[in-house]
C-alpha cells in the first residue's frame, strides 16, 4: 500500500525545472513553463495604479480646439473594450499650454462646463464614439476627465467597472 501512495504523492506534482528551449506543449498546459511563472506574479506594488481610486484621474478645462491627437487603444482578446488616449499635443494648442496631459492619458469622460451640462462616460468606446462627444459638447470649453495610466490597468482584470466609472465621470463638478 505504501508504493501505491508514492504514486500519487504531492512530489509528482511539483513544477519540474526545464529550460525554455525544452518546454512542451504539456508543460505549458500542466502550467510547468517560464512564462507561467512570470505571469503569476503580475504586477509590483511600485507599477500598480488603482482605477477606483479618483487620484488616478485628471479633469482638464480647455477651450476647442483642444490641441489634443487622440489614438485608439490595440484591441487583443485580452483587452477588448477599445477606449482612446493621448497619443500626441499640437504644438501651440490649448492642451500644451496647460500642460498637464501626458502620452497615454486614457480619456474616460467628457463633461459640458456650467449647469446642467451633459457628463459623459467614453471609457472603452471606439474612436468615433469617444471623439463625436467631443465634437458634439455644447459650448466652447469643455472638461475632459482622463486616467493616469495605461489601457491595461484601467480596463484589465484589476481595472474600474464600467459602473464605477459611469458614476465617478458623473460625481464631478465643473
Amino acid at each position: 500500500m505504501d508504493g501505491f501512495k508514492e504514486a500519487f504523492s504531492a512530489p509528482a506534482l511539483e513544477k519540474s525545472s526545464i529550460s525554455a528551449e525544452r518546454e512542451t506543449p504539456i508543460d505549458r498546459w500542466m502550467g510547468w513553463n517560464v512564462a507561467a511563472d512570470k505571469a503569476v506574479t503580475g504586477p509590483s506594488d511600485a507599477e500598480f495604479i488603482d482605477a477606483m481610486s479618483a487620484d488616478s484621474y485628471i479633469t482638464v478645462s480647455l477651450k476647442k480646439p483642444m490641441g489634443i491627437i487622440f489614438e485608439e487603444n490595440d484591441v487583443t482578446p485580452k483587452l477588448n473594450p477599445g477606449g482612446i488616449y493621448v497619443f500626441e499635443l499640437t504644438p501651440g494648442g490649448a492642451a500644451e499650454a496647460w500642460g498637464g496631459l501626458e502620452f497615454g492619458d486614457q480619456l474616460v469622460g467628457v463633461l459640458e462646463n456650467g449647469e446642467g451640462g451633459s457628463k459623459k462616460s467614453v471609457a472603452g468606446l471606439d474612436f468615433d464614439l469617444a471623439i463625436n462627444a467631443i465634437k458634439e459638447g455644447k459650448g466652447d470649453e469643455l472638461t475632459l476627465v482622463l486616467f493616469r495610466g495605461s489601457s491595461e490597468a484601467l480596463y484589465g482584470p484589476t481595472g474600474a467597472s464600467k459602473e464605477w466609472i459611469e458614476e465617478f465621470v458623473g460625481g464631478i463638478e465643473c
